[in-house]
């Protein structure tokens, strides 16, 4: 009997997750004797971007932590953005530096974000905390692979042995949620856009991780029954009503819901934890460089 359409997995809900690590953070910031800090950066009118850092800025000041919004025009020059990062690494009330990214064609983002300070680093993307990782030392991990693995861990506590395939390799998400998997004994499978029968290799894991920015590009036969599936694609695609789009994931959820023991559903699961672990990485930060 075909189970096509028919929902069995069971939904992991990063909405309600995030809410609640949201709220943990919130207790933890109030018994703190200092006001934890982050600064976010925001270079020219991209839309995204804008409704993205107001998002921010007003969950750090839920959880009663300090925004500081840097935003600046997009003729903005490298040496004055350099600038503005090498005063807030100075600046002892900042505690998590944030420059929101993409930013305009002229200025250079590898060197931007190698001028932030590693201890500062929230967005976990600077050399030194990517070396951090892969060499299983404390450090600040880049917050969507975080929420990935903190939704697996509540799930699945013990991942000893199983199997984990990660589909996408890029510096911000499939490098880095590998590098955890493998943390937490899994034996991890990075594929991507040229591995040869890459829809053989998904079935063949009891985690699958989609990263690679194609709408609904993982087939619900490409899924091992009853495995776990971390959807990390947000791709907006035309809607049903013409003029409106709707967010989708890279994996076609209801054909993978029916196979699938655990799945992430998009929006609703990856996405809210993004904002919950750059709230947490600040936190984490903050008693670092207080030294507690």
């Amino acid at each position: 009997m075909s189970t096509e359409g028919t929902e069995l997995a069971e939904i992991i809900n990063g909405k309600a997750f995030s809410a609640n690590l949201r709220a943990q953070i919130a207790a933890e910031v109030a018994g703190l004797p200092y006001q934890p800090g982050l600064a976010v950066v925001l270079v020219g009118d991209d839309p995204a971007s804008k409704v993205y850092v107001a998002n921010k800025a007003k969950q750090t000041v839920e959880v009663g932590m300090a925004s500081f919004e840097h935003k600046l025009p997009a003729e903005t020059t490298q040496e004055d953005l350099l600038a503005l990062v090498r005063r807030l690494n100075a600046d002892p009330k900042v505690h998590g530096i944030l420059v929101q990214l993409p930013l305009p064609k002229h200025l250079n983002a590898d060197e931007v974000i190698a001028a932030i300070s590693p201890d500062k680093d929230v967005d976990g993307l600077t050399v030194v905390n990517a070396g951090r990782l892969a060499a299983g030392l404390p450090g600040l991990v880049p917050c969507t692979p975080l929420g990935c693995i903190l939704l697996l861990e509540d799930r699945l506590p013990d991942m000893t042995g199983l199997n984990a395939v990660v589909v996408g390799r890029s510096n911000l998400v499939g490098k880095p949620i590998a590098q955890l998997l493998l943390q937490k004994n899994c034996t991890v499978t990075m594929a991507h856009s040229r591995t040869k029968d890459l829809p053989a290799l998904c079935r063949t894991a009891d985690i699958l991780v989609a990263a690679v920015g194609q709408p609904e590009m993982v087939k619900g036969d490409w899924i091992k029954p009853g495995a776990t599936v971390i959807d990390v694609g947000i791709n907006r695609v035309p809607g049903a009503v013409e003029g409106k789009t709707k967010l989708v994931g890279d994996v076609a959820y209801q054909e993978a819901a029916a196979v699938a023991g655990l799945i992430t559903p998009v929006p609703g699961g990856v996405g809210p934890m993004t904002i919950a672990c750059l709230l947490r990485n600040t936190l984490t930060a903050a008693k670092r460089l207080e030294g507690r």
